[in-house]
């Protein structure tokens, strides 16, 4: 199992650990920063050794880090992580602006059902199932969770189940949700909410969301 740094304090942006397994061109650490793509999210870009990490992929409870052939590292060496912080900031930011517009939409559209999602350091979207144009709605949804996001609330994140590694977010008195992803600690960093409205098929409605930079 790795230890998953990034759940216990989001914020770090450089890591001391060790290596625990070297496959080739695929190393394990005992405890990693590195966000592996889930939920939409992406993967984070950064380095180990000095070395690119050109894929972070969970595979169990494990985080595999692939790095360039020949990277000389072994098992039990110290080494240095290191994440692109402006990147994981920006995707905490998306992330959560897209988790608080999901609930809305749960909330405005009973029955509504979530297709796909992707949190990118640009934007993010979610894919719903739904007859009709969400246009009309957009402004109403925008609004309420700017609100929100202006309240500056606390966001708790936090083990519903440690052993299988489930995790929630929490802003009381609005919401507790599922999820394993990384999360600013207050709704004002996320900054303001701007929606765009995609059709992408018959049946299918997709929301961009966007935030400040």
């Amino acid at each position: 199992m790795t230890i998953k740094q990034f759940w216990i304090d989001p914020y770090l942006s450089r890591h001391l650990t060790c290596v625990a397994s070297v496959a080739d061109s695929d190393v394990t650490l005992r405890s990693t920063i590195f966000f592996a793509f889930s939920g939409g999210q992406e993967s984070d870009q950064g380095t180990i050794a000095g070395y690119p990490v050109l894929r972070a992929q969970a595979e169990g409870t494990a985080i595999v880090h692939t790095l360039p052939e020949g990277h000389g590292l072994a098992a039990g060496q110290t080494v240095e992580v290191e994440i692109d912080w402006t990147r994981r900031y920006r995707l905490m930011r998306l992330h959560f602006a897209a988790e608080l517009v999901l609930e809305l939409f749960y909330r405005a559209l009973p029955g509504v059902g979530k297709i796909g999602a992707h949190i990118a350091q640009d934007k993010a979207r979610i894919d719903f199932a739904w007859p009709e144009s969400i246009s009309p709605r957009l402004a109403g949804i925008a609004s309420a969770a700017n609100a929100i996001v202006q309240a500056d609330l606390v966001i708790t994140s936090a083990f519903e189940d440690m052993a299988n590694e489930r995790r929630y977010w929490q802003i009381d008195g609005f919401a507790r949700v599922p999820c394993g992803g990384t999360h600013v600690r207050r709704t004002g960093e996320v900054g303001a909410i701007r929606l765009k409205r995609n059709n992408i098929g018959r049946g299918k409605e997709r929301v961009e969301i966007l935030v400040d930079s």
